[in-house]
Formats: structure tokens, sequence, C-alpha cells
């Protein structure tokens, strides 16, 4: 089932915490995460809230659970609005504390992580990204291509109205973000009906896979969506989207916007369309997001931002502009 990739916990009142670390714990046993792992979790988790609670103002901490091919992993992202850190490097130290503390949190999570990034401007506020892995061995994605995505749903909703969604072969790595009208269970039909048609459609393109999606889901809501795909011997992308979904091409000379075309797929798409081309050697990452994500930001915001793993980026831009009322996605795709 497609659905959202993380679950958003507010970590802004101390008395909440317990039963935060509880629910984070019970989703990573669910997830089948050993005991061990879970435990080191539970510290992880410890450490991010106490950190939040003496330095973060409007805390919020991302759990997403991935599959990762039968190895699962764990990511928490722990975000806030806080001063920020003027000398991170320093503050990683174990002893280093601003509040007379033993000043080990940072450090601790470091060492607990599999993959930890730490991310912070002054007056701007924090990231911090720890990844857990089931078994740290298996953590090696050998892709040519790394994909982060973060998809929340709608606070009060039980499902998320949006979903996104991967395909790879020898050949090509093809990806969908969509956005079923509205949002709860009917939106998240939609969209589960286009990935279902999306994982089953043979061919690369992503107009032909948007018009074979179109004619599979017209008894649903209907969604908007974006396809991209790249193309392993071209090195090339290729990208058609139908409705809201901004997706922006970057790479070491700039940047440019990819222009979708106007229709809801299940209802009404026009009927000329053609797959747009980027290739590899202009752009080397590609940015998605829904409508539960404004569109006018700018990587020039987040400083050194390119060095840092996808999830920081897609974090910073969740943090900055995410509308707290609606299905909220952010999809990051950079090769190697």
């Amino acid at each position: 089932m497609v659905d959202a990739t993380h679950i958003s916990f507010a970590a802004n009142d101390r008395s909440y915490f317990s039963l935060l670390k509880k629910e984070i714990h019970r989703r990573a046993q669910e997830a089948g995460i050993n005991q061990p792992r879970t435990n080191e979790i539970d510290i992880i988790v410890s450490e991010m809230t106490s950190n939040l609670f003496k330095y973060g103002d409007d805390g919020e901490i991302l759990m997403g659970v991935f599959e990762n091919n039968g190895s699962p992993y764990i990511e928490l992202i722990s975000i806030d609005n806080g001063p920020g850190i003027a000398n991170p490097t320093r503050m990683m130290q174990d002893g280093v504390s601003t509040t007379n503390t033993m000043g080990c949190g940072l450090g601790s999570i470091k060492r607990l992580s599999d993959v930890f990034e730490l991310y912070s401007l002054v007056g701007w506020g924090t990231i911090v990204l720890s990844r857990i892995y089931n078994e740290p061995p298996k953590l090696r994605d050998k892709s040519d291509l790394f994909i982060r995505p973060i998809v929340v749903a709608k606070p009060g909703e039980t499902v998320s109205g949006d979903g996104f969604v991967v395909k790879k072969t020898d050949k090509y790595i093809k990806m969908m973000l969509a956005d079923g009208l509205g949002h709860g269970p009917e939106a998240n039909k939609a969209v589960n009906e286009a990935a279902s048609m999306f994982k089953i459609f043979p061919d690369y393109s992503p107009t032909e896979t948007l018009r074979f999606i179109h004619s599979s889901i017209k008894k649903t809501r209907g969604a908007v969506i974006n396809i991209i795909g790249y193309d392993l011997d071209a090195k090339a992308w290729s990208s058609t989207g139908i409705g809201n979904i901004a997706v922006r091409m970057m790479g070491p000379a700039g940047f440019r916007n990819h222009m979708s075309y106007n229709g809801i797929v299940g209802h009404n798409i026009p009927n000329t369309m053609n797959d747009q081309q980027y290739l590899a050697e202009g752009y080397n990452m590609t940015v998605l997001c829904s409508d539960g994500i404004k569109t006018r930001w700018d990587m020039l915001k987040y400083p050194q931002m390119y060095k840092y793993d996808q999830s920081v980026l897609a974090a910073a831009i969740y943090k900055d502009h995410a509308r707290r009322n609606d299905d909220m996605s952010v999809v990051v795709a950079k090769l190697k």
C-alpha cells in the first residue's frame, strides 16, 4: 500500500515525550527491527527530545519506516526552529554543553546511528538525521540514484492523500509522486490505484505511463501526478506531469522548473503530451513537491546543502514550506 512515508510527532511538550518514545518503539518493533537496535532507537529518541526541549522551538520528530528489500531501517529526523548552532563540529564533542549538562547527546546519537547528519544555521534552527538499519552491513545502496522521500499525512487523517512510488529495472529508474483529490481514504485510494498501474506498465515513457494510469483510475477521485525517469544508458531524465506537482531540476550551473500540463489524471488530460528531457550533465538532482509544500523555496537559503544526505534537504524544505493543513510531500533524488 502507498501511504505516508513518515509520521510527524510534535516534540514541544515534555509531558508527551514518554508517549512519543513508546509509539516509535512500537512502530520499530512492528517493522521487524531487532530488540538491541530498538533499544538503541529508544536512546536516540530520548536524546533528540531532550535537545528539542532544551534548545528548540516548535520541535518535531519525523519517523519513517522503510522496508529496504527485506532489511528494514528506521529514519528519525529532528527538526526545530531554535537559535541554531554556531559551531556544530564543536557541539558534537562529548562534554560540550551550553546548559550545564554532561554534553553527550549529539555524540550519542551519532554513535548509535548508521547514518548521521547534523545541519544547523544560526537564527534558523537545526535538523538532525539518524538512520538505523536492522542489519547495518546491508545499508549500502549501490543504486545510481539516491532517492529520499518525505510524505506526511494531513493532521487528523489516518492515511495520506499523497503517495510516492519507485520502479527500478536494469535500464531505468522511474518515480511517481501523486496527490489524490481531497484528503483521507478516498484520496489515498486514487493514489494507490495509480501506483498499481504505474508498477505494471511495461514501458519507460512518463507520458505513456500517465496515459495508461488515466484510463485505469477513472472510477476514483483522480489525482495530479508527475512521473520522472532516469535512463541509465542515455544518462538523461524524462518527465511529464499533469496538475500541480512541482518539479525542479538542479545542477552545478543552476536550476530549471519543470512545466506540467493542466488536467486531472482519471478525469481530463491533454490529447497532446510529450516527455520533457533533461541531460544529467546539466542536472544531477531533482526535487518533487506536492501542493502541501509551498513552491517558492530557494536553495541559496541552505548553504552547503549539496554535501548533505538528501533527507536533510527534504526536511529543510518541509520545515520552512509545509502547509500544515494538507498532505505534504517532498522527494529529493540525486545522482551519485
